[in-house]
């Protein structure tokens, strides 16, 4: 177990390096994922602090969604997330996967906060 954790930790880490390098003063979309619920924000790295925030346990969210742990929530998510976004003047991002494949709950956050107005 302890293998499998370094790794992801080890992947994140190689994730944000590449990220700092493109990011070109743009904040970024930074995600996590448990099994029973996903998370992701917004981060202005250069001044050090978050822009916008949304999780399957807000308020807005908990009631409507039947679980936090499918790609439904994940989208409801991600579209949460860049109406948040815009509302605080952010439409530029760089996507931060967090060592997580690109695929299911990750890939669906990442394409509705794309239709919901972010671009990266």
């Amino acid at each position: 177990m302890a293998k499998t954790k370094e790794s992801v930790t080890r992947r994140a880490q190689r994730v944000r390096r590449q990220i700092k390098k493109v990011a070109n003063g743009r904040p970024r979309l930074s995600v996590y994922r448990s099994s029973k619920n996903i998370y992701a924000q917004v981060i202005d790295d250069s001044a050090g602090h978050t822009v916008a925030a949304a999780s399957t346990l807000d308020t807005d969210l908990k009631g409507a969604l039947k679980t936090g742990a499918d790609t439904a929530a994940a989208a409801a998510v991600g579209k949460l997330l860049a109406e948040r976004a815009v509302k605080a003047g952010i439409k530029d991002v760089v996507f931060d996967r967090g060592g997580y494949i690109y695929h299911g709950r990750v890939k669906a956050l990442a394409d509705a906060a794309r239709e919901a107005g972010l671009n990266f």
